[in-house]
Parts: C-alpha cells; structure tokens; sequence
C-alpha cells in the first residue's frame, strides 16, 4: 500500500510498540482485564470467607428450645391453674413412620432433599428476593437447614444466626446420612396441639402411630408445618379452607415427584381430624381456660407461638376461682347431670359454652368450656359458628336511641313506641314495602305491641321493621362499637334481628359487658402479670372508650330489666339480684342463648347442639326429654345459679340508668301504630302493656345501702360518679369520663 493511501492517524503513524490511546466514553469502560481480575478477587473473598466461616461454627449442643422449660399459668388470686410446656415427644426412627408420610413432609417442606446439598443458594436468593418484592416471608431453608435451626439454634431472623445455619447444615450433612437428618426433623418439627414430632402429632390428630398415617393423613400433618395454629381445622373450623388448599398442594407435590399416582390422588378425600389428645393435667376446664389463654396472648401480640413454647413464663389470668367454680357446678346441676343419652337421643348432642365478664375492668372471670378438654376439644365459650338468635335484638335498639331514630311515620323510638306486631308482616321501607315478611316464633300474631314488651317476647316481626327504620349499616357500626371483633361477620339487612350472625359466647359476653357499664367500652383481658425469670413482661394498655352514649346503653337496660321481670328470661329472677338480659333460639333449635348481666357481672351462656363424631350442628328437640330448648330454659337457668353463687356475699346493686327523653314514662295518649302496611288499615292502637305499667328505668326497693335508680335523665345528681371499679361514668354528653389506661 502506498503512503498516500495511509491514514494520518493510522496504525502506521504510531511509535513502534504502542497502543492507541482511549478516548471519550471508552476511558469509563473497565477492560476485560480489569473485569476479570475484579471476578477473581471477589472469588477468592468469597472462598476465603467459606473456609474460615466452615473453620470457625462448630456443630453446638441442642438449644433451649429442643428441651423447652414449662410455663406455669395462675387464676388470679395466684393459685396453679395449669403447668404447660413439658413437651409432648415421642421419638421414632424413620422405619416408624409410613413411606406416604415421610413423601408427604418432602412434598411440603422440601422436594429435593434426596438429590441436593444441605443448603440451596437459589432457594434462599428466590426466598430473599420474594420477601423483599413483597410476596410475602419465605425462608428458602432446606430440611437440613430448618433441622439445624429446630435443634441448634433458635428461630430469630437475622443474618448471623442464618450464616450459623448455613454452615452448620453443610458440616451435618457430611457427618449424617440424610435418612438421619430426616428422621431428626421429623421429631423435632411442631404440628399445634402441644405435639413435637410427627409420632406425638399422628396420636394427637387421629389417634395412631406415625406407621399407620395413610397418604391423605400425612399430607395433613405436612400442612400444619406451614402454620401449626392456623390450620388445626377442630380448634378454628372457619380456616378450613385454606387448610385445604395447602393440603392439596403437598399431595399435588406427591403426584408430581412420583410418589402418588394420579388414581390414587383423586381417591383421596380431606381427612378430619378427631379424638384429640390432651396432655397431662389439661382435664377438665383447665384446657380449655389454657388454649383460650393463650390465643389472647397471640392476638393481643403479647406472646408469640414460639417464645411461649421457649418456656419460663409465669402467666397470672383474670380467671377467678370460685367464681370459674360456680360455673361448672352450674353447668352440671342445671342441665348436664339431667342428661340421658340412652333415653333421649338428643341428649348426645347437647355441648355448654359461657363466658363471664366483669363490666368495670373487662376482666373475663370465668368460662366454660365444656365438659371435659380430654373428651371434647373445641372451646364452647370461643367457637363462633353457631347463631346468637334474638340475642342481637338490644344491639338494633341500642343503636335506635344512640342514633335519634325514627320510624316510618316519623315518631321517635323509644320503649313504648308501638308497632305492628303480626306474623309475617312484611317489613316496610321509606320507599314501601321491601319483600321481607319475617315469621314470629311459633308463628304467633301479637297486632299493636311496644318496642319493650316486642322485646319481652322477642317479636321477630317488630325487631326486622325497627332495624330497617335504624338502618342496617348504623346497627353494625353500633355493635362493633359495643365491642363485637371484626373476624364475625354481620348481616346487612332487616333480617340481622332474627339473629342469623354467628359469634362465641365470649364475643356476645364482651359486647353485653358494655351494655351493663352505662355504654362504655373496656376491651376484655384474660392476662393481669406476665414475668420470666423474675422480670415483668409488659401488657398492652387497654384503653376505655364511650362506646355509646349513655342513655342509649341504659335506655336499653331498661327494657331488658323487663324481660327478666315478665318476658322470656323470668328464670333469672332466680339469681336474686336486679338484671337484665336476652333470650335467643338460633334456626331449628340447634342453639339456647342467654346473655345477661347485673351491675356487678356480664355472663353469656349457650347451649349447642353438635355430632361429636361428625362435627355437624344437630337440632336439640327433646333434649332431657322436653319438646324444644329455648334460652329461657336451661340456658337462663345456668345464668341464673351461676350468678347467684358468683356474687354470694356481695351486696346486691340496683342499675343506675339515665334513660333517654320520652323512655321515663309511658305516653299519656296511644300512639299510633308504627310502620303499618300502606296498603292495610293498621292493627288497633293500645295503651302500654301492663308489665310496662311500671316505667322502664325504674326500680324496686334497693336491695343494698345503694341509693335506688333514678328516674331518667332530668333527675338530679346523676351526672357522672363512679362505679365499685373505680372507673368514671360518662357524662349526658357521652364523655368517658377520663382517659384511665390499665392494663
């Protein structure tokens, strides 16, 4: 090539032995040099970490937790209620647990076990990577990693015990074979129910050996892995479903990695669990008050799952001895000690439920359960999936007063607002008839009736026209307001009165409490003193708030006081103090509520009809013998001698009620018929009723150095005050009267 065709600034222009020279945006490019020398440091950093990590974490001795102390729970005045926390362990080798089950725990926890290391970097970066995006916490552990940390280490969440883990894992699995580590885990792992290991969960769950579980079992077992608490389907029955999706994806697993067929999938059916075991010492009421304890500490996120199960905890209850007692006795006197299952076949069926709360401070002092943990393990005072019936009909008055209502022709509701009371009366909105006809019990006309004598007979009919002229969304504000939790589910049309939600006794027995304190508010509490080893574990401030205002939760009282005096609880007078409460029949007879109080106590008794084999709710016609069990039967009659032995030695009080206007006295003139069908000619009016003759919020003679109630809002000196807890009583503005915290 001749010169003339060379480029000035070619290569043939440059000293001999140089390179071109980078210029621009190439000068802030690393050569492939420097990229590579930068790989092979970060290489070797890495390597060097490995092996001075690996030099460093020996293989340590089990940790606390694999031999977990007890946790010694108190009744409140500091006697031993329950020991808790010795492990229910049995160990087993891995010839003692069937093949399914064993696939079945890989197909949850960890499908490649065979054929992997200890640890997978991907699974963790996956893991990692998902919990930061937010798809929700996942360990990425492998069931030699979440072994290590069952019986090494502990389960805290941070960086260094997780590098403990990592190379621990990597050392066991050169020193066990992994039938060893799989057979550890197994009998280590916690499945709920107090059981560690899948022998101890196999007996507990189905009442077998580990070597017995078939497919459907095992895969059962595997889901509790996942969430021990959350997926026991006796002890919270509305999970079930979720239960079921994560029991379908292990089996799905199985299929997948060849260790079910798909026939043999299809055959299989959702196991339920049954005849639970209880450990030692739970018999009696003690399993129940312990599981119900211990939700609460879980829910008030006082104590986890796993620091609980850590042990050393001394844990003093609300729950009152005598007065828990007095319950039992109650339970059996009045109703279980007349069952004859032999005679009466619906005598089988027959469960008792109840909760009892201390209105002042919201301390839950008792609670019944059942008759024995070890023979039926479902808490009766906490499932909530049976109707409360007319037990809801004070919630839609209470929010008819708290919201000024009217009815449809525009007169205020007040305890002698008169409606039509007939049978299947279709309920009446502001734009006419809706298409709801609720039926009376029994199918009974009552014609012109008052709001208090409706409620003295639980009229149906009146309680569905007043919850319409309220408003169904202001009738569920008030009843979350009085303290109903948001996991029960309310009803959103005139047919709430009927009764067809679904709550526990305890929730029923938490909001009856605030009725009883003059509409104030006071969150239960189950727990007063927490300590370990010596140091107090602080308790969540509870903090009171004026649910209502008060002449709505007194107004309420008043016409409750008339049930127990002439209407459907007259069995109460038996506790032989002044109260109020409700009757409620849950659809077809399958559940009796009483929920009452006195000033001192609110108590909430339920008897449930249920199949103990099958789980089904059974209807309780002819129980003892009996046509029909209803709330002013057996369940008002328990209230009753409970009540009465509760408060023994205590002097009885009169309610202190400030009514609202227009409750004080019954009208002079009658008062038309409210909510009349247009197209009818309405029901003859009536005066009062003559068991309201007496002016709702007045009361007999005192029974105690107590002054007597006043009359309503206008009488004087009866703004404010204190009741025996100490706490203030809201003013006529619905102030509460101070902002007391307690724990």
């Amino acid at each position: 090539m001749s010169s003339s065709n060379a480029s000035p600034g070619g290569w043939e222009n440059r000293p001999s032995g140089k390179k071109p020279k980078r210029t621009g945006a190439r000068r802030l490019i690393p050569s492939w040099r420097a990229v590579l020398g930068a790989f092979l440091l970060v290489v070797l950093a890495c390597a060097g970490a490995f092996i001075i990590g690996y030099q460093l974490v020996d293989i340590p001795k089990a940790n606390a937790g694999a031999v977990a102390q007890s946790n010694v729970y108190l009744y409140s005045d500091g006697t031993q209620l329950v020991r808790d926390g010795a492990v229910n362990r049995e160990n087993v080798g891995l010839d003692q647990v069937s093949e399914v089950a064993q696939h079945a725990t890989l197909a949850a926890e960890d499908r490649n076990f065979y054929h992997e290391s200890a640890v997978s970097p991907k699974a963790m970066l996956r893991a990692g990577w998902n919990t930061v995006t937010g798809k929700g916490k996942q360990s990425g552990s492998t069931i030699t990693q979440q072994y290590v940390k069952n019986y090494y280490l502990n389960q805290e969440q941070t960086a260094v015990r997780k590098a403990k883990e990592f190379f621990i894992a990597i050392k066991l699995d050169r020193e066990k074979t992994k039938e060893e580590i799989l057979e550890g885990y197994l009998n280590t792992s916690y499945y709920g129910r107090n059981a560690y290991g899948i022998q101890a969960a196999a007996q507990a769950y189905f009442g077998k050996d580990a070597d017995e579980l078939d497919a459907a079992e095992g895969a059962y077992l595997a889901t509790l892995l996942n969430a021990p608490s959350e997926y026991d389907i006796v002890a919270h029955p509305q999970n079930k479903a979720k239960a079921e999706a994560r029991w379908d994806y292990v089996l799905d697993g199985m299929v997948k990695e060849g260790w079910l067929s798909e026939g043999e999938r299809a055959g299989l059916k959702f196991p339920t669990p049954h005849k639970a075991k209880a450990a030692t010492g739970m018999s009696g009421q003690r399993g129940y008050l312990l599981e119900a304890v211990k939700d609460y500490l879980y829910e008030a996120k006082i104590l986890d799952e796993e620091t609980l199960r850590s042990g050393g905890y001394r844990i003093t209850t609300t729950i009152d001895r005598k007065k828990e007692k007095a319950f039992v006795k109650a339970a059996e006197e009045q109703l279980l000690d007349k069952l004859k299952p032999k005679a009466h076949k619906a005598d089988k069926y027959v469960r008792v439920g109840g909760a009892s709360i201390d209105p002042a401070t919201g301390k839950v002092v008792a609670m019944y359960g059942g008759v024995d943990f070890t023979k039926q393990f479902v808490n009766n005072a906490t499932r909530s999936d049976y109707q409360v019936g007319s037990t809801f009909k004070p919630f839609i008055f209470a929010s008819a007063v708290q919201n000024d209502s009217t009815t449809q022709n525009g007169r205020r509701i007040t305890p002698y607002t008169v409606y039509d009371g007939r049978n299947k009366r279709e309920v009446i909105g502001r734009d006419g008839p809706t298409g709801y006809a609720p039926a009376n019990e029994d199918d009974v006309s009552y014609g012109a009736i008052t709001a208090t004598n409706a409620m003295d007979k639980s009229v149906n009919s009146v309680y569905a026209q007043m919850a319409q002229d309220v408003g169904s969304g202001k009738v569920n504000d008030t009843v979350r307001a009085l303290g109903m939790p948001e996991k029960v589910k309310l009803v959103s049309s005139p047919a709430m009165a009927l009764g067809t939600m679904t709550a526990s006794p305890l929730d029923m027995a938490q909001t009856y409490a605030t009725l009883a304190n003059h509409g104030r508010y006071v969150p239960y509490s189950m727990v007063v003193k927490i300590t370990k080893n010596g140091q107090d574990v602080q308790l969540p401030t509870r903090r009171p708030t004026q649910a209502v205002h008060r002449e709505a939760a007194d107004t309420t009282t008043s016409i409750l006081r008339s049930v127990v005096r002439g209407g459907t609880a007259t069995a109460a007078q038996a506790a032989g103090r002044p109260a109020a409460g409700k009757t409620g029949t849950a659809e077809e007879d399958r559940a009796a509520w009483f929920a009452g109080y006195t000033p001192d106590l609110a108590t909430v008794v339920a008897v449930m009809g249920q199949d103990s084999q099958t789980g089904a709710q059974k209807e309780l016609y002819g129980t003892t013998g009996l046509p029909r069990v209803n709330g002013g039967g057996f369940p008002t009659q328990i209230w009753a001698q409970y009540t009465a032995d509760a408060l023994k030695g205590k002097p009885a009080k009169n309610f202190k009620l400030r009514l609202e206007p227009g409750a004080q006295a019954p009208p002079t003139t009658a008062p038309p018929v409210s909510s009349a069908p247009p197209t009818t000619s309405a029901p003859p009016t009536t005066t009062a009723p003559p068991e309201t003759s007496e002016p709702p919020g007045t009361e007999e003679p005192p029974t105690s150095e107590e002054p007597s109630e006043p009359g309503g809002p206008s009488s004087p000196g009866d703004g404010g005050g204190t009741d025996d807890g100490g706490l203030p009583i809201g003013g006529l503005d619905g102030d509460p009267g101070g902002g007391d915290d307690f724990p």
